[in-house]
């Protein structure tokens, strides 16, 4: 379990570090507004974002199975595993096919679905913490999402880059749960 932990941490802290890759628009010219287009703009104007938005997504894809294991064993524990590993497929699609309505919609659902999860299997304390997450992803989805449709001058790009930093927030109280969650202690092998 202690092997577990350590690897769910590195993967998805590996992963939240390249999926805030998007802070690196602020030194790098892309030819993207940041406070008009949406974040998404950034693959395809720069490959680079491609590329960190791919190994994000293996990095969540690799964390499911020791997400797993830590997990609670009933359906609230393992939708929380999934949805990190569902995220990740989603990001992995959205690096080979830029550009896809549908991204947002999955992305969103696999972060409103873990803080879901989170909310009701986390103790209390940490449980506000995946109630408070699933609230702000929900709100940034909305503004983002009106943003764009109203067009150009509404602020879709600052509401969709808030709505990245939510999700990384979110990723790293995962993180930190993770570190601090007792583990199931097993009886040595050979002693019964």
């Amino acid at each position: 379990m202690r092997t577990a932990r350590l690897v769910a941490v590195v993967l998805v802290g590996l992963g939240v570090v390249v999926y805030s890759a998007w802070l690196l628009e602020f030194l790098l010219p892309t030819g993207v507004s940041p406070s008009q287009q949406p974040a998404g703009d950034l693959l395809l104007a720069v490959p680079l974002f491609r590329v960190t938005v791919g190994i994000a997504g293996l990095a969540f894809v690799l964390a499911g199975p020791p997400l797993m294991r830590l997990a609670p064993v009933h359906w609230t524990g393992r939708l929380t595993a999934s949805s990190v590993a569902f995220l990740g497929l989603v990001l992995i699609a959205d690096s080979l096919v830029p550009g896809a309505s549908v991204v947002e919609l999955l992305t969103n659902l696999a972060f409103v679905s873990g803080s879901v999860s989170l909310a009701l299997w986390w103790p209390p304390g940490w449980r506000e913490w995946a109630v408070a997450g699933c609230a702000l992803v929900l709100i940034t989805w909305a503004l983002a999402f009106i943003a764009s449709q109203l067009g150009p001058g509404h602020y879709a790009g600052v509401f969709s880059r808030v709505q990245l930093a939510v999700r990384a927030v979110l990723l790293i109280v995962g993180i930190a749960y993770v570190v601090v969650m007792p583990v199931p202690r097993f009886a040595p092998r050979g002693n019964h």
